[in-house]
Protein backbone atom coordinates (compact mmCIF):
# COMPACT_ATOMS: atom_id res chain seq x y z
CA UNK A 1 0.00 0.00 0.00
CA UNK A 2 1.37 3.62 -0.80
CA UNK A 3 2.10 6.12 1.63
CA UNK A 4 -0.20 8.39 0.01
CA UNK A 5 -3.24 5.94 0.09
CA UNK A 6 -2.31 5.59 3.24
CA UNK A 7 -2.70 8.94 4.66
CA UNK A 8 -5.97 9.02 2.73
CA UNK A 9 -7.21 5.61 4.79
CA UNK A 10 -6.30 7.12 8.26
CA UNK A 11 -8.06 10.58 7.40
CA UNK A 12 -10.94 9.04 5.83
CA UNK A 13 -11.12 6.33 8.69
CA UNK A 14 -10.73 9.15 11.81
CA UNK A 15 -13.51 11.89 10.78
CA UNK A 16 -15.96 12.04 13.03
CA UNK A 17 -19.02 13.70 13.99
CA UNK A 18 -18.24 15.85 17.41
CA UNK A 19 -21.60 17.52 18.30
CA UNK A 20 -20.90 21.20 19.87
CA UNK A 21 -21.71 20.11 23.56
CA UNK A 22 -18.36 18.02 23.15
CA UNK A 23 -16.37 20.93 21.87
CA UNK A 24 -14.87 23.61 24.57
CA UNK A 25 -14.86 27.69 24.29
CA UNK A 26 -11.33 27.62 22.61
CA UNK A 27 -11.37 29.92 19.32
CA UNK A 28 -10.20 28.52 16.24
CA UNK A 29 -7.73 30.70 14.17
CA UNK A 30 -9.14 31.97 11.01
CA UNK A 31 -6.59 30.69 8.87
CA UNK A 32 -7.88 27.37 9.73
CA UNK A 33 -11.56 28.38 9.08
CA UNK A 34 -9.90 29.96 5.53
CA UNK A 35 -8.23 26.51 5.05
CA UNK A 36 -11.18 24.83 5.62
CA UNK A 37 -13.82 26.60 3.46
CA UNK A 38 -10.77 26.63 0.40
CA UNK A 39 -10.99 22.68 0.22
CA UNK A 40 -14.88 23.08 0.70
CA UNK A 41 -14.40 25.05 -2.64
CA UNK A 42 -12.61 22.26 -4.77
CA UNK A 43 -15.07 19.84 -4.26
CA UNK A 44 -16.72 18.29 -7.34
CA UNK A 45 -19.02 19.95 -9.30
CA UNK A 46 -21.31 19.10 -12.48
CA UNK A 47 -20.80 21.92 -15.22
CA UNK A 48 -18.57 23.76 -12.50
CA UNK A 49 -21.80 25.34 -11.27
CA UNK A 50 -20.14 25.79 -7.31
CA UNK A 51 -23.12 25.94 -5.83
CA UNK A 52 -22.05 26.46 -2.61
CA UNK A 53 -22.54 29.14 -0.51
CA UNK A 54 -21.43 29.79 3.53
CA UNK A 55 -22.07 31.84 5.78
CA UNK A 56 -19.54 32.33 8.66
CA UNK A 57 -21.25 33.49 12.35
CA UNK A 58 -18.32 34.03 15.28
CA UNK A 59 -18.33 35.97 18.22
CA UNK A 60 -21.36 37.94 18.27
CA UNK A 61 -22.75 36.43 15.32
CA UNK A 62 -23.71 33.54 17.37
CA UNK A 63 -25.77 35.13 19.52
CA UNK A 64 -27.96 36.09 16.10
CA UNK A 65 -27.88 33.29 14.99
CA UNK A 66 -29.06 31.55 17.78
CA UNK A 67 -31.71 34.27 18.31
CA UNK A 68 -33.10 33.75 15.08
CA UNK A 69 -33.57 29.91 15.38
CA UNK A 70 -35.28 30.39 18.21
CA UNK A 71 -37.75 32.90 16.94
CA UNK A 72 -38.74 30.79 13.62
CA UNK A 73 -38.82 27.82 16.07
CA UNK A 74 -41.38 29.44 17.79
CA UNK A 75 -43.03 31.08 14.72
CA UNK A 76 -43.33 27.74 13.18
CA UNK A 77 -44.19 25.12 15.78
CA UNK A 78 -47.64 24.68 16.75
CA UNK A 79 -48.11 25.00 20.49
CA UNK A 80 -48.98 21.08 21.16
CA UNK A 81 -46.05 20.05 19.26
CA UNK A 82 -43.67 22.90 20.76
CA UNK A 83 -40.64 21.21 22.93
CA UNK A 84 -38.58 23.58 24.98
CA UNK A 85 -35.35 20.64 24.75
CA UNK A 86 -35.14 21.69 21.00
CA UNK A 87 -35.73 25.36 21.63
CA UNK A 88 -32.92 25.73 24.08
CA UNK A 89 -30.70 23.56 21.81
CA UNK A 90 -31.30 25.90 19.28
CA UNK A 91 -29.61 28.25 21.26
CA UNK A 92 -27.05 26.43 22.67
CA UNK A 93 -25.78 24.82 20.26
CA UNK A 94 -24.33 28.15 18.39
CA UNK A 95 -23.06 29.52 21.60
CA UNK A 96 -21.42 25.98 22.43
CA UNK A 97 -19.26 25.88 18.88
CA UNK A 98 -16.73 28.82 18.29
CA UNK A 99 -17.83 28.39 14.69
CA UNK A 100 -21.24 27.70 12.88
CA UNK A 101 -21.27 27.68 9.26
CA UNK A 102 -24.60 27.97 7.77
CA UNK A 103 -24.39 25.60 4.69
CA UNK A 104 -26.44 26.65 1.15
CA UNK A 105 -26.95 26.09 -1.98
CA UNK A 106 -26.89 28.92 -5.17
CA UNK A 107 -29.35 27.29 -7.66
CA UNK A 108 -27.92 27.91 -11.45
CA UNK A 109 -29.93 30.17 -12.85
CA UNK A 110 -30.39 28.39 -15.83
CA UNK A 111 -31.21 25.41 -14.01
CA UNK A 112 -29.22 23.47 -16.37
CA UNK A 113 -27.53 21.44 -13.95
CA UNK A 114 -30.50 18.78 -11.93
CA UNK A 115 -31.21 19.92 -8.73
CA UNK A 116 -30.04 16.87 -6.84
CA UNK A 117 -26.47 17.33 -8.44
CA UNK A 118 -25.94 20.78 -6.71
CA UNK A 119 -27.38 19.42 -3.45
CA UNK A 120 -24.77 16.17 -3.80
CA UNK A 121 -21.85 19.14 -4.87
CA UNK A 122 -23.06 20.70 -1.93
CA UNK A 123 -22.80 17.98 0.08
CA UNK A 124 -19.09 16.92 -1.68
CA UNK A 125 -18.25 20.38 -0.03
CA UNK A 126 -19.09 19.68 3.10
CA UNK A 127 -16.91 16.15 3.24
CA UNK A 128 -13.86 18.52 2.62
CA UNK A 129 -14.61 20.76 5.46
CA UNK A 130 -15.38 17.71 7.79
CA UNK A 131 -11.97 15.36 6.30
CA UNK A 132 -10.31 19.46 6.29
CA UNK A 133 -11.49 19.62 10.28
CA UNK A 134 -10.31 16.03 11.29
CA UNK A 135 -6.45 16.89 9.85
CA UNK A 136 -6.15 19.95 12.12
CA UNK A 137 -7.46 18.07 15.09
CA UNK A 138 -10.97 19.95 15.37
CA UNK A 139 -14.74 18.74 16.30
CA UNK A 140 -17.00 19.25 13.33
CA UNK A 141 -20.69 18.67 13.05
CA UNK A 142 -23.17 19.40 10.30
CA UNK A 143 -26.61 19.20 11.70
CA UNK A 144 -29.92 20.03 10.14
CA UNK A 145 -32.88 21.04 12.64
CA UNK A 146 -36.26 21.24 9.76
CA UNK A 147 -36.31 25.04 10.65
CA UNK A 148 -32.62 25.45 8.19
CA UNK A 149 -34.81 24.14 4.79
CA UNK A 150 -37.71 26.93 5.55
CA UNK A 151 -37.92 30.09 3.20
CA UNK A 152 -37.37 32.05 6.51
CA UNK A 153 -34.13 30.85 6.96
CA UNK A 154 -33.61 31.43 3.24
CA UNK A 155 -34.24 35.22 3.39
CA UNK A 156 -32.52 35.56 6.51
CA UNK A 157 -29.56 34.45 5.05
CA UNK A 158 -29.82 36.59 2.25
CA UNK A 159 -30.76 34.41 -0.37
CA UNK A 160 -33.12 35.92 -2.69
CA UNK A 161 -33.72 33.09 -5.02
CA UNK A 162 -36.67 30.98 -4.29
CA UNK A 163 -34.91 28.08 -5.49
CA UNK A 164 -31.64 28.27 -3.21
CA UNK A 165 -31.47 26.55 -0.13
CA UNK A 166 -30.00 26.27 3.57
CA UNK A 167 -28.81 22.82 3.89
CA UNK A 168 -27.59 23.30 7.62
CA UNK A 169 -25.57 24.01 10.19
CA UNK A 170 -21.74 23.20 10.35
CA UNK A 171 -20.45 23.62 13.93
CA UNK A 172 -16.44 24.01 14.21
CA UNK A 173 -14.18 24.13 17.36
CA UNK A 174 -11.90 21.79 19.27
CA UNK A 175 -12.73 18.58 21.24
CA UNK A 176 -13.30 18.96 24.74
CA UNK A 177 -12.24 15.20 25.48
CA UNK A 178 -8.39 14.57 24.45
CA UNK A 179 -9.77 11.22 23.01
CA UNK A 180 -10.80 11.18 19.93
CA UNK A 181 -14.32 8.91 19.52
CA UNK A 182 -14.02 5.91 18.22
CA UNK A 183 -15.90 4.98 15.13
CA UNK A 184 -17.75 1.72 13.31
CA UNK A 185 -19.28 0.84 10.41
CA UNK A 186 -21.29 -2.62 9.54
CA UNK A 187 -19.70 -5.02 6.62
CA UNK A 188 -19.10 -3.85 3.48
CA UNK A 189 -20.00 -6.83 1.87
CA UNK A 190 -23.55 -6.49 2.61
CA UNK A 191 -24.10 -3.02 0.87
CA UNK A 192 -22.49 -3.91 -2.63
CA UNK A 193 -23.53 -5.86 -5.83
CA UNK A 194 -20.61 -6.81 -7.78
CA UNK A 195 -22.17 -7.29 -12.10
CA UNK A 196 -19.96 -8.80 -14.00
CA UNK A 197 -22.06 -9.70 -16.91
Amino acid sequence: MSLRLAAANALIRRRRSIKPQDMDDRGVDPRLIAAILENANWAPTHGMTEPWRFFLFTDAGRDRLADFCQSLYRRLTPEAEFRHDKFDKLRANPLKAPVTIAIAMKRQSIEKIPEIEEVEAVACAVHNMHLTASALGLAAFWATPPLVYTDEMRQWLGLSDPRDKCLGFFYLGWPASETWPEGKRGDLSEKVVHVMK
